[in-house]
């Protein structure tokens, strides 16, 4: 596979949980350490034929990136609503 569609897959992985953290707001915060959590189970699961081959290479490295960047990025800009005080 081409190197400019690796840059585009690790683009794409990085811009889109952006963009998405961006326009609708992070979500609950379970929600962003679940997709952590998921990102992590993806890259220490051990290597399959799939993760062998270039194709399955930019799917397992867009998941893991995607997720990783979304969750980190959505609770690095959690705000908590405090309690209204009367």
């Amino acid at each position: 596979m081409s190197l400019t569609l690796a840059v585009l897959v690790g683009l794409t992985a990085v811009l889109l949980p952006l963009y998405l953290i961006n326009r609708y707001r992070p979500m609950l915060w379970p929600m962003h350490v679940l997709a952590v959590a998921a990102a992590l189970a993806i890259g220490l699961a051990p290597a399959t034929d799939l993760l062998n081959s270039p194709a399955g290479s930019h799917v397992y490295g867009f998941a893991f990136v995607f997720l990783m960047v979304w969750g980190l990025g959505g609770l690095a800009l959690y705000r908590r609503r405090g309690l209204k005080r009367a």
